[in-house]
């Protein structure tokens, strides 16, 4: 029989020469020595983290807010994001021991500096595009612009829309109209001895009084709805709204970002309970242009951000956009019926011209759609119509003659559609999918980010800037790799020389220590030995 040995640790009873020590147990190529760099080098002050000034009161002293950035960052970077995990962390994470330094903030402290520093929070990513910039990480000539929903706080049942709450005014009616006819049945036969099963007149006059506190209740509910000009309620995040696409509701926020072409990294965001895109992409993409810093940008973005007036503002900021046009004319083409392509504009006459070369002359007057749009209408003769051997493919059997409404600024479409026909414009929509979905696959599939911990837009925002910085900082580290960062930081962030003051305090406390702890029999001569751990015999 062969006897067998296997690998023993070291005694936990041991003594070492020099004890260990945390900064020996996180490598120079450690992610986490750029967090404690980055944030060194930030101005946490003019940022507007609170407590920078060391919290001076009664009372013990307050949490260095740099501290707690750390944990956050460090945190959201490994898909930590509880504030009682991170608590447990901070207790038992080497790493989190070294970037704190031994702290272990409880996580009421923890969740109170996210709640508390949403304005900083949101400071802070911007901050950060900045040095993505200086960085040379960005190429500043076109972005992605794409949306995802992301749950929130709140459950789908206590969102309630216009429709559904007029569906329960009108049931809690027909409930109070039932019991006042089974009051009214009682008071006729008070006389007589009720049956058992019967419920008693006091059952019922209760009944009907939380009835009608409810339906008042419900009606004071539909009344701020219509003052507010909303269409949903939502009892619990007053912000959060039921978002619907291709069949999937989710009870949350709907999440706006611009993506970078270079390195793919998000520039501009923003989070809006719309649930509809068509009114986010000059929002977006003037954001990122700001954030940039550029005189022109090119903007990508699918079908569901095509929007006349955001096209026509884009134009007017200098931001080329490339959106491609939803097909609206289905049912025409299905019904065999002429669709408005087939209709010709001509700019120097101001007429369209028909498939069958008729005129469609302007008429007086605008005509103003749901959306508040000014239409131009453009209509035929009655007499060309009635006797157009194409009638059939062009009316129905009561219509008389053919409109066509224009819009106003039509000419920003006809200018857009151009661009969009041209070979590049196909190129474009084919980078925009590798661009756009990158960082919603990285954050939600990888690192499960897929919901909100917090309530209400203020928070919500602040909760995503943390989620969008780190992001980018842990894609940065993967591009350019940790010495690079670390060496740009203490070359050229105000708070650099901090780096290099840090580092020259730890080198003089490490030699304190070798100093202070030398054995009186080492001689000058002497080779000092190096700290280790022996193994348990």
């Amino acid at each position: 029989m062969t006897n067998r040995t296997y690998k023993s640790g070291s005694c936990r009873e041991q003594v070492s020469f020099f004890p260990p020590r945390l900064e020996d147990y996180v490598p120079r190529n450690n992610p986490v020595r750029a967090i404690e760099a980055y944030v060194k080098s930030l101005d946490l002050a003019g940022l507007g983290f609170r407590h920078t000034d060391g919290g001076i009161g009664a009372g013990q002293p307050a949490y260095d807010p740099a501290d707690l950035l750390k944990l956050y960052l460090y945190g959201y970077l490994n898909r930590v994001r509880s504030s009682r995990c991170l608590e447990r962390e901070a207790g038992r994470n080497v790493e989190v021991m070294w970037l704190l330094k031994g702290l272990t903030p409880g996580y009421r402290t923890i969740g109170n500096f996210r709640k508390d520093n949403v304005d900083a929070l949101k400071a802070a990513n911007r901050a950060f595009v900045l040095l993505l910039k200086a960085l040379d990480l960005v190429g500043g000539e076109l972005v992605a612009i794409d949306g995802a929903f992301f749950h929130g706080d709140v459950s789908k049942g206590s969102i309630v829309t216009e429709t559904r709450l007029r569906e329960q005014v009108a049931a809690v009616e027909r409930e109070i109209e039932a019991y006042s006819t089974a009051l009214e049945a009682n008071d006729a036969a008070e006389d007589q001895m009720p049956r058992p099963a019967e419920p008693s007149v006091e059952d019922v006059a209760e009944k009907v009084t939380a009835l009608v506190k409810e339906q008042e209740r419900m009606k004071a509910a539909l009344v701020r709805l219509e003052e507010r000009g909303e269409t949903q309620l939502s009892r619990t995040d007053p912000d959060a709204r039921l978002l619907s696409k291709r069949g999937q509701v989710v009870a949350g926020y709907n999440v706006q970002i611009a993506v970078d072409d270079r390195h793919k990294l998000i520039v501009a965001s923003d989070v809006v309970n719309d649930g509809n895109d068509s009114g986010q992409l000059h929002d977006m993409a003037a954001a990122a242009k700001e954030a940039l810093g550029v005189e022109t940008l090119q903007a990508v973005a699918d079908s569901g951000y095509y929007n006349g007036d955001t096209l026509r503002d884009c134009e007017t900021d200098d931001i080329v956009a490339y959106v491609p046009e939803p097909n609206k004319n289905n049912r025409l083409a299905k019904q065999g019926r002429f669709t408005l392509k087939e209709f010709t504009y001509d700019a120097a006459a101001d007429v369209y011209r028909c498939p069958a070369g008729s005129e469609l002359r302007p008429m007086e007057g605008y005509k103003q759609d749901v959306g508040g749009k000014l239409h131009v209408r453009y209509a035929a003769q009655q007499s060309v119509c009635g006797v157009c051997p194409l009638r059939s493919r062009c009316l129905t059997d009561k219509a008389r003659r053919r409109e066509v409404h224009r819009w106003q600024h039509q000419d920003v479409i006809d200018r857009h559609r151009a661009r969009m026909a041209e070979a590049d414009a196909a190129i474009m929509m084919r980078r925009r999918a590798a661009l756009a979905e990158h960082p919603f696959g990285t954050l939600k599939c990888r690192a499960g980010y897929r919901h909100f911990l917090l309530r209400g837009f203020h928070k919500v925002r602040g909760e995503w800037s943390l989620m969008a910085l780190c992001y980018n900082f842990g894609r940065a580290l993967s591009i350019i790799g940790l010495d690079r960062f670390l060496a740009y930081l203490a070359k050229n962030c105000p708070n650099g020389l901090n780096l290099l003051f840090t580092a020259l305090v730890q080198l003089a406390a490490w030699l304190q220590i070798i100093i202070t702890r030398r054995p009186a029999c080492l001689g000058r001569g002497t080779a000092i030995a190096q700290p280790a751990f022996s193994n348990a015999a």
